[in-house]
């Protein structure tokens, strides 16, 4: 077995946790929704181009410090989520790849004439986007792979982890204004398994976070779209996108598309598959 086998095996066994207090769980349950909803809303209520790539990757440092330090003060264990060696590898691929899954949702959508350019927007939009999107990454990764993902993972196992996860991502963006059921389900399906086969994948956040960064970054700051309902923001181009709900995705967005659900999922089953080649799809740690 060669060493970046084994040591992806030592991390399956150092990363899910064994004998975990249910009240030390709820703690990390409750505190990083907290953190999550609070480091959110500071990162969308900041317009700024300068001001959000100051704030949105200070926040995103703030998340990343706590969570690394409650992990070991709180969960008493070593916490192995942000791993230094290859960091900035994963974020760099995470985030391309993010951008280039929407580039080909948004063509397929363009194709099929339920997407248009309409007219240039802002650069200082864009970069605001991209500021917030780091926070917001961060956040919601450590959420809902780091302390979701992983304690359900540790108790019951990968497959019932990556269906429970997905399923609460997108539950919870039904809070969303103009937000569907349909998108939920979409939510869950293409971002939900998509991110947790990330870090199933590689055993860290770094990928995930990319991903999740990418994909926010280019629907909302570049194309000009929505995500999940929420509100619109200034983007690199502004755009037009009309059709039936289920191929344009509506009110709530290209991810309420089934486009985006097709196009994801196969991002999904080939992280999936290289999980299952590092040996990272065990079964409950007993």
């Amino acid at each position: 077995m060669s060493f970046a086998r084994r040591e992806l095996r030592a991390r399956v066994a150092a990363d899910v946790p064994k004998g975990l207090s249910k009240g030390r769980a709820a703690v990390m349950v409750v505190g990083f929704a907290v953190v999550m909803l609070v480091s959110n809303s500071i990162a969308s209520s900041v317009h700024q181009p300068v001001a959000a790539l100051i704030v949105g990757p200070g926040l995103a440092c703030v998340v990343a410090w706590f969570y690394i330090w409650a992990g070991r003060r709180i969960e008493r264990r070593r916490v192995v989520e942000f791993p230094r060696r290859g960091a900035g590898l994963h974020l760099v691929v995470g985030a391309v790849s993010g951008m280039g899954l929407a580039a080909v949702a948004i063509g397929f959508l363009a194709l099929a004439g339920v997407y248009r350019i309409s007219g240039w927007g802002s650069v200082s939009g864009a970069l605001a986007v991209a500021g917030a999107m780091c926070a917001v990454a961060v956040a919601e990764e450590v959420f809902f792979r780091g302390v979701v993902f992983r304690l359900i993972w540790g108790r019951w196992g990968t497959a019932v982890a990556l269906v429970v996860s997905a399923v609460i991502f997108g539950l919870v963006h039904l809070i969303n204004p103009d937000a569907s059921v349909w998108g939920a389900i979409a939510i869950a399906v293409e971002a939900g398994l998509l991110l947790g086969a990330a870090y199933l994948a590689t055993g860290s956040l770094w990928l995930a976070i990319g991903l999740h960064f990418g994909w926010n970054t280019a629907t909302v700051g570049i194309f000009g779209t929505v995500a999940s309902g929420s509100e619109a923001r200034e983007s690199l181009v502004t755009a037009v996108t009309t059709g039936p709900d289920w191929l344009s995705g509506g009110r709530f967005g290209p991810e309420a598309s089934i486009v985006s659900v097709l196009v994801c999922s196969a991002a999904t089953v080939l992280l999936l598959y290289l999980g299952h080649r590092r040996g990272r799809l065990s079964p409950r740690n007993s």
